[in-house]
């Protein structure tokens, strides 16, 4: 038999375990993918703002750019387009958006001198990140993705474009530019998975999303590749 002190203790108890569980389920609710979620996180914390500016745009010569394939400069209006073909999925732009934005980290790489400070201090961490985010993406999307599926004819014509070694399609980019877009489209590619706003107030699709409150417009340039020489030590503060 209980004693009234036990059964009040138990109740309590009870209440308390009920309160926990209701505090922990609105983050399920949100981030029904978890390890994905998190890591995709851990993204965007690094391509924030403030570190974009800093070390893709402070640490370059002034309009210096880079060489990367057109299907590389990978914008919204892009995912815009390529939603309304027949049969291209959520994933298949997923996909393209990882493989596009690890290659761009790494031709960025290749451009700087081993003791620049965006290597060592940004991009070499942005990299593992990505490997990072593709191990967790691998598990909790790709293993849902039928493997005998098809692509759809233009989403394996980019495909093919990204791999062709005689691609002649090339332009000229500035570094800040292309992760601008990996933001940016990052948020709207995973916003159903991870970036859902309850409210609705948020569109990350819409080009005027980014607009508002004066936030940056993308910016490209179809210039040559500048033959600066690109600064080996970070600049000091003024």
């Amino acid at each position: 038999m209980y004693s009234n002190g036990d059964m009040f203790w138990s109740r309590v108890g009870l209440l308390l375990a009920v309160l926990g569980f209701m505090c922990v389920l609105p983050v399920w609710t949100v981030h029904p993918s978890g390890g994905l979620c998190v890591s995709l996180e851990t993204l965007r914390e690094k391509l924030s703002s403030s570190l974009r500016r800093r070390y893709m745009k402070q640490n370059f010569p002034i309009n210096y750019t880079v060489k990367v394939r057109y299907e590389e400069v990978f914008r919204l209006h892009n995912i815009s387009r390529l939603q309304q073909e027949e049969g291209v999925l959520t994933s298949d732009l997923q996909d393209l958006w990882l493989m596009v934005n690890q290659e761009v980290v790494k031709k960025v790489l290749r451009v700087l001198p081993e003791r620049h400070p965006t290597r060592h201090r940004y991009l070499t961490e942005l990299e593992k990140l990505f490997r990072m985010f593709q191990q967790n993406y691998d598990a909790e999307v790709k293993k849902d993705t039928d493997e005998e599926r098809e692509l759809p004819v233009r989403i394996q014509n980019i495909w093919d474009r990204l791999s062709d070694r005689d691609y002649k399609g090339w332009r000229s980019v500035t570094p800040k530019s292309l992760l601008d877009n990996c933001y940016r489209t990052m948020h709207c590619l995973f916003q159903q998975q991870c970036f859902r706003d309850q409210e609705g107030e948020y569109d990350y699709c819409s080009i005027l999303h980014w607009r508002k409150g004066k936030r940056e417009i993308y910016h490209s340039t179809t210039q040559q590749p500048t033959t600066q020489t690109l600064p080996t030590q970070e600049p000091q503060p003024t």
